[in-house]
């Protein structure tokens, strides 16, 4: 595998002559099939760290690891589709360097690949908790190994603890809890998922998991886990409680993979960080996961780990890869199905917001237990609505909790929000 080094600054506006895609993700294969719907018929070669062709990832903490899938179904293009894109992809290989003069990246296996444009598109790791690299039966998920491992020993065990209350550890829960085992989840906030959702969702959201019949020992930190014979037997919290286990996830976030960047002399900072070009120096671009970018209506650098995020993104670093000059400005968004319930959040959810002056304000300030909060479309007690938040009288963010239709048109009110630009980034972050 040789790869010329000697290149030239690559001048705005011109289109590159080979990308190079750094991951096998989602976000790179959406970079590589947005190149080839613009038009671009020049060389791409795509590196990969797995060993897998590039796969969906929301799938593999429900479908995959219930086992509703098999995991050849989350791959998100088959072989023919692939090869359709005449593009050369290199897996198993991990990225180690990049030098973003000759915009050349090495490999673990000593190899030089470069061309006139990079698009670093890495993603995320999941973070360790401390002791766990040593104990048998502690667990994480972020790739497709991952859940194929994490299901055969679901599959073994019968009590779960989950140390995290964020999005990932919920799913899991719900999944397990699907699944018949005895599963417990372990974390500092006072509901599931509470800084995303605030207060009244997430205590929602509690009841839907201690309704079938999840145990949630929140509130507490995680001090420790417990093991024996070099196997983990359970989780100690801050209380002095100790959970007993068979099984332990651990869903405490993810960092950006960015370690083969530091020294590159791009600016390294919770992501590579980028422009509102997604542009992280001359013919060097960043996508998805890994990007933190200046968001020009934000005022402010922003990154996202979401799916949606991965493909919208991916079709403006293309464009400008082929010489546009478009600025990404999209809408925030995440979702998470658990159980039987889909919950959607486009924009954001302040904290401490304000009630604010709404025509639609409920009468009963009981019934928004958030500042800020307005039931617009459905009831809560009924298990379908969507509900739209404000800080100092302006929109923020809407939530649907099975309403996905109502949500997406409430969604305009965020984006006008948006629209008006700096100015009101105190307000929307």
């Amino acid at each position: 595998m040789k790869a010329t080094v000697e290149r030239t600054p690559l001048p705005t506006g011109r289109e590159a002559a080979d990308v190079l895609v750094v991951g096998a993700s989602a976000a790179g294969l959406s970079t590589v099939e947005a190149l080839r719907r613009q038009g671009y018929a020049g060389r791409v070669t795509v590196l990969g760290a797995e060993t897998h062709p590039p796969y969906d990832r929301p799938p593999l903490s429900k479908q995959v690891l219930a086992g509703l899938w098999d995991p050849g179904r989350a791959q998100l293009r088959s072989r023919e589709a692939l090869s359709a894109l005449e593009a050369e992809f290199i897996l198993g290989e991990p990225a180690v360097g990049l030098d973003p003069a000759t915009r050349t990246v090495r490999t673990a296996s000593g190899h030089t690949l470069s061309a006139d444009a990079v698009v670093v598109a890495t993603g995320t790791r999941p973070r360790a908790f401390p002791g766990q690299a040593g104990l048998a039966g502690v667990h994480v998920l972020r790739t497709l190994d991952d859940a194929l491992a994490l299901r055969d020993a679901l599959l073994d065990s019968a009590r779960l603890v989950v140390v995290g209350d964020g999005v990932l550890g919920a799913e899991i829960a719900a999944t397990a809890r699907t699944m018949g085992l005895d599963v417990t989840v372990a974390g500092p906030q006072h509901a599931p998922m509470a800084s995303q959702l605030g207060p009244r969702v997430a205590d929602l959201l509690a009841e839907l998991h201690t309704g079938r019949g999840v145990r949630l020992r929140l509130g507490a930190g995680v001090r420790r886990l417990v093991g024996s014979a070099g196997a983990v037997t359970g989780v100690g919290l801050d209380s002095g409680e100790v959970l007993s286990a068979d099984l332990v996830v651990v869903a405490i976030g993810a960092d950006p993979v960015t370690g083969w960047l530091q020294d590159s002399g791009l600016r390294v900072d919770n992501g590579l960080v980028c422009d509102s070009r997604c542009r992280a120096g001359e013919g060097v671009y960043a996508v998805g996961d890994v990007a933190r970018w200046h968001h020009d209506q934000l005022g402010a650098l922003l990154r996202l780990e979401n799916r949606t995020n991965a493909g919208e993104q991916a079709m403006v670093v293309a464009a400008n890869i082929l010489g546009g000059d478009r600025a990404y400005t999209p809408v925030p968004y995440f979702w998470t199905d658990q159980f039987d319930t889909k919950i959607q959040v486009h924009g954001f959810i302040p904290t401490g917001a304000d009630t604010g002056a709404d025509a639609e304000t409920d009468t009963d300030a009981d019934a928004n237990a958030d500042a800020g909060m307005t039931v617009v479309d459905g009831d809560p007690a009924t298990g379908r609505f969507v509900a739209r938040y404000r800080h100092a009288g302006r929109v923020t963010g809407v939530l649907g909790w099975n309403m996905p239709k109502q949500t997406r048109l409430r969604r305009q009110g965020v984006a006008d929000a948006l629209a008006d630009g700096p100015a009101r980034a105190t307000a929307l972050r």
